[in-house]
């Protein structure tokens, strides 16, 4: 589905539009000028007159979706290996600009910093996606080229009823564990004579970091207002939606930047799988 050319005033429109866009160089640039606007002030907080949530998001034919399981695993010592490993982290860069616009254009009704934060991380994401397209066209492929899954979406759709099960298992948990694998993935390209490649990924990281540090921030509100406590509260949601199964090893460092208190991340290593 692609979004009308129409320049709406409000952000609730701005990124519902945006989060339909299939052309993917018009998602990107569109990302930029809804950013703009909103740092400029020209789109406005209207709850009078909302687009009804979807849970639809756009994206490009390519690349193909199929299940994890079917997902061939190649070894980074080889190009190919290097690029699909490349692919893969750059498909989960454009599935967070869509999970950036939803959770602006889905909740409503909070705070202004709120959806200043969203629309910031869905800018940061593009520029992630672009850094990490340049790095696929240099190996002389796409993004597209290879297939993928369509997990981080699927996880926006389990959450779509509710802003504070959103903030714990898409930030706190999806996006923080990819704090979590990056720096061993730095340092498998590093060990290939990619820097360059090294370097995107310390750009993201670091980003991804205040990423997941919006999640905790606005997490903690929610449960703040509602007057829950947040870590029972958080570890309820895993045990729910996850079975308290969780990966290690955990970016202890990262985490703690990121928001997360060190007994929560003691509770989380006791989860370990």
């Amino acid at each position: 589905m692609n979004a009308s050319v129409n320049r709406p005033t409000s952000l609730f429109q701005a990124a519902h539009d945006c989060l339909l866009i299939d052309d993917l160089a018009l998602k990107l640039e569109r990302t930029d000028e809804l950013a703009e606007a909103w740092r400029a002030g020209s789109l406005a907080l209207d709850g009078t007159d909302l687009p009804e949530a979807t849970l639809e998001a756009g994206r490009p034919a390519r690349p193909e979706l199929v299940h994890p399981k079917q997902l061939v695993r190649r070894g980074i010592g080889n190009e190919q290996g290097r690029l699909a490993l490349i692919h893969a982290i750059a498909h989960i860069e454009f599935n967070a600009i869509n999970l950036a616009w939803d959770a602006v254009q889905r909740f409503p009704g909070l705070p202004e910093q709120y959806y200043t934060d969203w629309v910031q991380v869905a800018k940061e994401e593009a520029y992630h996606f672009r850094l990490l397209r340049e790095r696929l066209q240099a190996g002389g492929v796409d993004y597209g080229d290879y297939p993928a899954h369509n997990g981080l979406w699927d996880m926006a759709v389990r959450t779509a009823g509710d802003s504070l099960i959103r903030m714990a298992l898409v930030p706190r948990m999806l996006e923080a564990r990819g704090l979590d694998v990056t720096p061993d993935i730095m340092q498998r390209f590093r060990q290939v004579g990619d820097t360059r490649t090294v370097d995107v990924l310390q750009v993201i990281l670091d980003d991804e970091i205040g990423h997941v540090e919006c999640g905790s921030r606005w997490f903690r509100y929610l449960c703040e207002i509602r007057e829950q406590d947040p870590e029972i509260t958080y570890f309820d949601l895993l045990n729910h939606f996850l079975n308290g199964e969780i990966r290690c090893p955990l970016h202890r460092a990262a985490r703690l930047e990121a928001g997360f208190t060190e007994h929560e991340l003691d509770r989380l290593e006791k989860l370990c799988t």
